[in-house]
């Protein structure tokens, strides 16, 4: 039965459209048809959780004590795990019980402050291209969202010096992420201390996510914003055991930072759910303990993957420069031919999946992700459908 005369809030009507949505079309179809789909196009990390993160989630859920609400604001065994791994590999000193706070994801957590700081009307700097809830939280928010552009020239870097003055002034909030997720740029300490700077001068709260902390190549180390002095001041930051723990269906990540920011964020939690499953902290504390043996062998693994796929990619045609951190690679598409033309194309011919930069707002047009998900043999043989279907760099006029 349709409701004809029921219409749904304008802040779903604000918010832009949703690519994935249209390419999961795709998908569908093409398997229904039988095709053998090579899915690049998620970052949903491939390979098994760690078997003592499993384990640990196995014995807690077994103890009936952690069967009811947890609390709110988290366990506090889960809280300290979160501090003291910030103080390990940053030696940033964290208050467990105000200045750290677990979430069900971190996308669900950047969303949700938006909806907890962001007023209708309120100016918002976000870059573009960006994860997707960078933007979307806040246009459900209702905020008047003004995109950065970020550019190759710059590295992938905010402009901030092309941010006009008194577009600074009104802002409340700058959403941003180093290493970046989709370009898989990263920023130097000096960027950081330029960007804190700027948010004391204009008093603008910072949204930092660090969701790639950890999914470092070549002797980088990616910066926290909380190491630059007085950034705890006007910032927090998120985190996610998604990525580098291969536990993307957890859904555990946590906030860090300003307690003022975080008491906020955890008010507006506390009216809208009951936290993670007390068991699933407990796994997670597991997993930010693990010795850095296991954050080696993942590093090793996509950075073969990286380097095998720059190599393969080369030889038809595409120079794709070499990211120091994250768990893709930032493609040009072939001229004349927009990002969601060309994802679309190589899922209908190859059975290749890619995402459309344009996924990731306007900044993103131009370009594909592709995500270091699959071994190399699987990886290899993404390439050789393209290498077969003559999709070239520039491409050839036949395609």
């Amino acid at each position: 039965m349709q409701l004809d005369w029921l219409q749904p809030a304008e802040r779903l009507g604000a918010l832009p459209p949703y690519v994935f949505a249209r390419l999961d079309e795709l998908k569908a179809k093409a398997r229904e048809q039988g095709v053998d789909l090579i899915d690049l196009g998620m970052g949903n990390p491939g390979g098994p959780t760690p078997q003592p993160v499993v384990d640990a989630a196995i014995a807690a859920i077994a103890d009936p004590a952690n069967h009811g609400y947890p609390p709110f604001e988290g366990t506090a065994s889960f809280r300290r795990a979160i501090t003291s791994w910030y103080h390990s590999r940053y030696e940033v000193t964290l208050d467990p019980d105000s200045e750290a706070l677990p979430l069900l994801g971190s996308k669900e957590g950047l969303s949700h402050l938006a909806m907890a700081y962001i007023n209708p009307g309120d100016v918002v700097l976000v870059p573009t291209p960006a994860y997707p809830a960078h933007f979307r939280g806040p246009a459900i928010a209702g905020a008047d969202i003004h995109p950065l552009i970020l550019k190759p020239e710059n590295d992938w870097l905010i402009d901030l010096d092309a941010i006009p003055a008194d577009l600074a002034q009104r802002a409340k909030v700058l959403y941003f992420n180093y290493p970046n997720n989709p370009t898989g740029a990263t920023a130097p300490r000096t960027f950081f201390e330029d960007i804190v700077a700027f948010a004391q001068q204009y008093e603008i709260l910072l949204v930092h996510d660090l969701c790639y902390a950890e999914l470092a190549f070549d002797g980088y180390q990616p910066t926290s914003l909380l190491e630059i002095p007085g950034a705890k001041a006007l910032g927090v930051e998120f985190h996610t055991l998604s990525k580098t723990y291969n536990m993307a269906g957890w859904r555990v990540g946590f906030a860090v930072g300003n307690p003022h920011v975080i008491q906020g964020l955890r008010t507006l939690k506390t009216n809208l759910d009951y936290g993670i499953f007390s068991a699933l902290q407990t796994a997670a504390e597991t997993a930010l303990q693990l010795p850095d043996v296991y954050l080696h062998e993942v590093q090793a693994r996509y950075r073969s993957r990286r380097d095998f796929l720059i190599q393969a990619l080369a030889e038809l045609g595409w120079d794709v420069p070499k990211p120091e951190a994250t768990m893709y690679l930032w493609v040009p598409c072939p001229p004349q031919m927009s990002a969601s033309d060309f994802a679309f194309m190589l899922l209908q011919k190859t059975g290749v999946v890619v995402t459309p930069g344009s996924a990731f707002g306007e900044g993103g047009e131009g370009y594909v992700r592709i995500s270091l998900i699959a071994d190399c043999d699987r990886l290899g043989e993404a390439v050789e459908r393209l290498r077969q279907a003559n999709i070239r760099y520039p491409m050839a006029a036949s395609v």
